[in-house]
């Protein structure tokens, strides 16, 4: 069953057929000598970007939530070649940054992304290898009081920041988790409900995928959405055991990652016939 409540079968048949496509050849191009060594640190990372965005894709598609962790292993694969190439990179031309984004919990863009991550990798119960390459690549400990407490759901050891880096949106979830257990359904409703909004940056911070799926900014048909699901909720879940119930259902509400073996927790859509069945079946549906 469809997840998302943007886009028919036939657009997210296309986009995970494309993303397979291009994540494939891309792989293909990281063998061969490069034309143009100095866009390496970008071009891989780039590549682990493209990785949860076909994963992303796959869940709004309702793809069963088994199949998500496969890809998880070629994104660290990705964000650890660009730390190699970035340091080499660097290094040559006496250089302090190699690539566009910036790695620096402090940013919300980076945080978000991190986030994210985590979710992931806490709901899909990654391999405990997986884990570590992922907490070596996010840094940052200490930094931040909330994602560290996450993080220490499954790394006892983490030593947990003294204050909120981003608090809008971020305090509304920090406060379900402190909440008495009577309360923290509410509020983690009222997170998720304010979480989109919440996030709206201008300029040169804003999210990178944040207008993906907009009606006049960036429509569907630009081909660049993969869902807007609040991953930062679920992982709050998963590690602190919140009741999540009034979230179940709402359109930014991931509740199938904690959920593998179903029902799904969406609401059914009338489905259309996709012209593209061949590469559903093709690419796990």
């Amino acid at each position: 069953m469809m997840r998302d409540a943007l886009g028919e079968f036939d657009y997210w048949d296309e986009r995970i057929r494309k993303d397979c496509v291009w994540l494939e050849k891309s792989s293909k191009l990281l063998s061969a000598p490069s034309k143009n060594p100095e866009y390496g640190p970008q071009f891989t990372f780039d590549i682990s970007i493209d990785v949860i965005r076909f994963i992303l894709q796959k869940y709004s598609r309702g793809d069963e939530i088994s199949s998500l962790k496969y890809s998880f292993s070629m994104l660290l694969d990705m964000w650890e070649l660009s730390e190699r190439l970035s340091a080499e990179i660097c290094a040559k031309h006496d250089l302090d940054v190699c690539r566009s984004w910036i790695f620096s919990l402090s940013v919300l863009n980076h945080y978000n992304w991190c986030f994210w991550l985590v979710g992931l990798a806490l709901t899909l119960d990654i391999a405990d290898d997986q884990w570590q390459r992922l907490l070596i690549l996010i840094g940052g400990e200490g930094e931040d009081a909330l994602l560290d407490r996450v993080i220490a759901s499954r790394q006892s050891d983490r030593k947990i920041g003294t204050q909120l880096l981003h608090p809008k949106p971020y305090a509304r979830l920090l406060k379900a988790i402190n909440a008495p257990e009577q309360q923290q359904a509410l509020l983690l409703r009222d997170f998720v409900d304010h979480w989109y909004a919440e996030l709206k940056r201008k300029g040169k911070d804003e999210l990178w995928w944040y207008i993906y799926g907009d009606p006049e900014k960036h429509p569907l048909e630009k081909g660049s959405y993969f869902g807007r699901w609040c991953i930062e909720a679920v992982a709050a879940v998963k590690a602190f055991g919140l009741d999540d119930s009034l979230c179940l259902g709402h359109e930014h509400y991931p509740g199938d990652l904690l959920r593998p073996d179903g029902p799904s927790t969406h609401p059914a859509r009338v489905e259309t016939k996709s012209k593209l069945g061949i590469f559903a079946r093709l690419f796990g549906r």
